[in-house]
């Protein structure tokens, strides 16, 4: 399955809201693979319009703190507490 890219323009990402990278309101839909200051890190989790992502990694932070959007690569996300999750299927 393929999925336009999305790319930002060098230093964009500091003038976009880090909100605009965050999923919400998920369903826990895989079995618990870790844990990441007292929240469990699920191997997929569901949006509402049925699309799935699979867990990658932790978000990487700039100095000031803020999310580093610019390192998500194309299809991935942030869940809070600052998981990154990668889009495996389109619902």
């Amino acid at each position: 399955m393929h999925f336009a890219s999305f790319r930002m323009a060098p230093r964009l990402g500091q003038n976009i809201p880090t909100e605009y990278f965050i999923l919400a309101n998920l369903k826990n839909d895989g079995a618990v693979i870790g844990r990441l200051a007292d929240h469990l890190i699920r191997e997929t989790v569901v949006d509402g319009h049925g699309s799935s992502y699979r867990y990658v990694g932790v978000a990487t932070r700039g100095p000031d703190g803020r999310y580093d959007v610019e390192a998500l690569r194309p299809g991935e996300w942030i869940v809070q507490p600052g998981l990154v999750y990668a889009l495996e299927t389109k619902g």
